[in-house]
């Protein structure tokens, strides 16, 4: 039984290069989000990576090799930073694909859009938290702040931009999601992340989801994968509800009942019905990429500080002392989180654990234990039924890991 289509793995050796690096440009933001990480401020810090240190980044970036990472900008508002689209070309110029995730404020324009696509960004990720101005604007603390995200949507499409829209899963929209997904699906999107809250920075202040609730979650989101390109951040469990759900439609049982979903995933899936998300052409779906911090993901900080993720506030270095490949590489906090069996609790029994991990930010964020069992997460390891067939399909998820290792070594020797 092959993993090709349960989850999709990095094409490179997540040990030497990372699919995605995520720098935290500015912390300079008009917004107030109720979640905000970075508990974003008004003004500039001087201790941010200047142009020069910002270039000498991307350079980094692309000493990781060819294809190079992806390079996304976000902060903070990275359009607070004037030099943002020299930034995007000189990514260009370095080998570094570059992206930008910007705030739904008055400086996304589309003047600044068309400056950064005639600069060569490759994408823009903008954040809808709610299906309405006033569900949306009540979590950003800023009125407009949705129209302002729904006219950049428009204009980054026209411009031929690829188009991200995540959406923080929290209390306040659990029952709006469908709703949510109609408007993806009717504006159109390259992809639609489900980013499940980690409690730091102002998120901390915001109620954490049950783990039953985050199951019924992760199982509407598989369900909206044939609607919608579907994905989720800081939800490392979603591989596993793929490799579970793959395995149910092969025997034909219904997964609410095998899985034991709860009254949330059932008024969730009769909403999407009524929107009409279950009828017409179905997609086919996206399979989960095998990324988590540290193994495949990297963050650095507006003052250069490296962490496994941006929710992870734990450094390992600073990009204007050691280079990033390095870091990334050779340092303890990074091929710690590598290796599975550093877990605890019920993650370092899971036979998920080498496809999954838990997320290390949510489990830091409520122990203070990067290694400590994922809390939100309520699976019982070794209770799925079909263990036989599960094997099969991890076993294929590890002889690939091997391959890809073996190859990169092959390639580098």
């Amino acid at each position: 039984m092959s993993t090709a289509r349960a989850i999709r793995h990095q094409r490179h050796d997540a040990a030497q290069r990372p699919f995605i690096v995520i720098w935290e440009s500015t912390r300079a933001c008009p917004l107030a989000c109720r979640h905000c990480r970075a508990e974003a401020v008004p003004d500039r810090d001087p201790g941010e990576l200047d142009t020069t240190a910002a270039r000498e980044l991307l350079r980094q970036v692309a000493g990781f090799g060819q294809p190079a990472p992806l390079f996304v900008i976000t902060g903070g508002d990275p359009f607070q930073r004037p030099d943002l689209t020299d930034l995007v070309a000189y990514g260009g110029e370095a080998g570094v694909r570059v992206a930008v995730s910007p705030s739904g404020t008055p400086t996304l324009t589309g003047e600044r859009l068309r400056a950064l696509h005639a600069a060569g960004a490759v994408g823009l990720s903008l954040s809808l938290d709610g299906s309405t101005p006033a569900l949306h604007d009540a979590f950003r603390g800023v009125p407009g702040v949705y129209d302002w995200t729904l006219d950049a949507w428009d204009t980054a499409r026209a411009l031929g931009m690829k188009v991200q829209i995540n959406t923080t899963v929290a209390r306040h929209n659990l029952h709006d999601l469908p709703d949510i997904v109609r408007r993806v699906a009717d504006h159109g999107a390259m992809l639609w992340s489900a980013f499940f809250l980690v409690p730091t920075g102002r998120g901390r202040d915001l109620g954490p989801l049950t783990p039953g609730e985050t199951e019924d979650v992760l199982n509407f989101v598989y369900d909206m994968g044939r609607t919608v390109p579907a994905k989720t951040t800081e939800a490392h469990h979603f591989r596993r509800v793929a490799l579970q759900r793959r395995i149910l439609a092969r025997t034909g049982e219904d997964p609410a009942t095998a899985l034991g979903l709860g009254p949330l995933y059932r008024e969730l899936s009769e909403r999407a019905a009524e929107l009409g998300l279950a009828d017409g052409d179905r997609r086919v779906r996206r399979p989960p990429l095998d990324v988590n911090a540290g193994r495949g993901f990297v963050f650095v900080s507006h003052t250069g500080t490296v962490h496994p993720s941006g929710f992870l506030p734990l450094g390992a270095g600073n990009v204007r002392r050691t280079p990033l490949t390095e870091i990334y590489r050779t340092s303890a906090l990074f091929t710690g989180l590598r290796d599975p069996d550093r877990l605890g609790g019920r993650c370092g029994r899971c036979e998920f654990r080498r496809v999954c991990g838990g997320s290390r930010s949510r489990a830091y964020g409520a122990t203070g234990d990067p290694y400590a069992e994922e809390p939100w997460c309520g699976y019982v390891p070794g209770s799925f039924p079909h263990q036989r067939e599960l094997a099969e399909l991890l076993a294929g998820a590890g002889a690939a890991d091997a391959a890809r290792r073996e190859e990169h070594r092959a390639a580098h020797s």
